[in-house]
């Protein structure tokens, strides 16, 4: 159902002011207009997943999307003849998605080719010392033994203390919702099973004593947008979750699993609407009941009359794949918002921002793997640096993505295909990154060509950065922060945004930036969370 102030727009008029805006017109069957309406904000992992569980669940459904494209954060650059995946390019636990096929009564290996990496990926110490990870424990302890083969037995014993977080915090808890402390209390003796006061590193300490191997062991919450030194040991689940089911890469990149999911929804007749910028979710009693669209169309220069002319789309329920604290702090009016304050926001701690380099080059670097890691010196120092004194360092630490390793069509023949993505402070950093971006990019080329790419400069033929001030601008993340909030224990299960708003009833929050947390896994468990706060579609009917 829409207003009829978007009806009264005309079709010119739409396309006017240098905005495509998409055609609202309802062109659903009547089985699907008795159906109740759930708008689902944004078209990443999250919201891809969260669309395909409602429509199975009897919800007519409709994504509206602020990009040109679907995949939010997993969004695809098209560049010269290279292909770059903007995000997230390790895949774990796929089975979460291919449950999402088992749903609509398909494959997911007959649209999608997982490609699983042995080893996972390769760490570069600062010293030139190689480490290469994987999910085979006599490979691991073969690696292990290069460094010190005492850890040989710690390492045995880390595993076990990873698959004893996996049982509690993954498989028991990581779909459950925390939605009341009901839910916190029953997973207290979890909790205190998994010791998860302890920071990760301190786990790891425990069991592995060289420096570089406590390294290896520990930087995994970095690419979920935790401080190894401050999140939960919780975290070392991630070794099980890779150990258990491998690490894999997409065939024709992460985008591919995206295009996937959206083949499915078309399967689904869930219609997903570009270049739609939401403005302001709409509530009416305590209730959520739609959106207001960001438009050029409704630019006043006076400033007075903007919001009374925003494209308006009402709907039942409203589920947001959109940054949590962006969403509270500047989607919903004041008046609504009783826990998340702006107040509560601000002093939330968020996690780090990221600054990526996309590159290609006319020539193969057969040497360089899919996944690597080029670890600097520092290690817990720079880490506060980036987490504590959100201050820009001279040195830096990058995951080197090279897709083309396992897939040659993601770029010209004979090219390669790159990403380095370095963790910077988020903007509380005060970093200018029009100014410094330059700057800093060529510190990471300069970096690259003596270590690991020789002659980069010579072959560079294309070349995109992506900095925080894009995650805030394009990707409406606050603080330019890759990953919401700081998964802290302070900040997980019922102490992050919950699944179901606390403040608004009919909303309910996906993604990287509600409980569980970041991470494709992660997305992917949000969205079956959702399943256990959403309303039965039968007890809802379209006003």
């Amino acid at each position: 159902m829409y207003t009829s102030e978007f009806n009264q727009i005309s079709s010119s008029q739409r396309s006017g002011a240098g905005l495509e805006l998409p055609d609202f017109s309802n062109d659903n069957s009547q089985a699907q207009d008795q159906k109740p309406k759930a708008l689902v904000i944004g078209a990443g992992f999250g919201g891809l997943a969260s669309a395909i569980r409602l429509s199975k669940l009897g919800y007519n459904v409709e994504i509206l999307e602020k990009l040109d494209a679907p995949g939010g954060r997993a969004y695809v650059h098209q560049q010269d003849g290279f292909t770059f995946d903007a995000g997230p390019t390790i895949i774990t636990a796929p089975f979460l998605l291919e449950e999402l096929w088992d749903l609509c009564g398909k494959k997911m290996s007959d649209h999608v080719s997982l490609i699983e990496m042995s080893p996972f990926y390769k760490i570069r110490f600062f010293n030139g010392q190689i480490f290469e990870y994987s999910g085979n424990t006599e490979a691991m302890h073969k690696e292990i033994a290069k460094f010190d083969p005492n850890d040989i037995a710690g390492y045995d014993s880390l595993m076990k203390a990873a698959d004893r977080c996996k049982e509690l915090g993954f498989e028991e808890m990581g779909d459950v919702a925390f939605d009341t402390y009901k839910d916190l209390l029953k997973a207290i003796p979890s909790f205190a099973k998994m010791q998860a006061w302890r920071s990760l590193y301190s786990l790891v300490s425990e069991h592995i004593k060289h420096p570089l191997l406590r390294v290896a062991f520990s930087f995994h919450p970095l690419l979920i947008g935790g401080n190894p030194f401050s999140v939960t040991c919780a975290y070392s689940l991630i070794h099980s979750l890779e150990k258990t089911w491998g690490v894999h890469s997409a065939m024709g990149g992460t985008g591919a699993i995206v295009k996937g999911l959206v083949g499915l929804l078309d399967g689904l007749g869930v219609k997903i609407n570009y270049n739609c910028s939401v403005a302001r979710i709409c509530v009416e009693n305590g209730k959520a009941c739609g959106v207001e669209l960001e438009s050029k169309l409704d630019a006043d220069p006076t400033g007075q009359n903007e919001s009374s002319r925003r494209l308006r789309i009402e709907s039942d329920i409203v589920v947001c794949n959109a940054d949590s604290a962006w969403t509270y702090k500047y989607l919903i009016d004041t008046q609504h918002k009783k826990h998340w304050t702006d107040k509560r926001i601000d002093n939330g701690k968020y996690s780090m921002g990221l600054f990526v380099w996309y590159f290609g080059v006319n020539r193969k670097y057969d040497d360089i793997p899919h996944h690597m890691m080029l670890l600097t010196e520092r290690y817990k120092d720079l880490l506060t640096d980036i987490f504590k004194k959100h201050h820009l360092a001279n040195d830096f630490s990058l995951y080197l993505h090279r897709p083309t390793a396992t897939d040659p069509t993601l770029a010209p023949e004979g090219c390669d295909t790159f990403y380095a993505l370095a963790p910077v402070p988020n903007l509380d950093s005060g970093t200018d990154w029009i100014k410094f971006g330059e700057e800093f990019r060529q510190s990471i080329q300069d970096f690259l060509e003596s270590s690991v790419i020789p002659d980069l400069g010579k072959h560079l033929v294309t070349s995109k950065v992506t900095t925080p001030l894009d995650f805030q601008n394009r990707l409406y993340s606050y603080k330019g922060a890759g990953f919401g909030l700081e998964p802290l224990l302070t900040q997980s299960a019922i102490f992050r945004p919950h699944n179901r708003s606390e403040d608004i009833a009919g909303l309910y929050m996906v993604g990287a930036s509600t409980h569980p947390g970041a991470g494709v896994p992660g997305v992917l468990m949000s969205a079956k969370a959702l399943e256990k706060v959403i309303p039965h579609a039968s007890t809802l009917r379209q006003k």
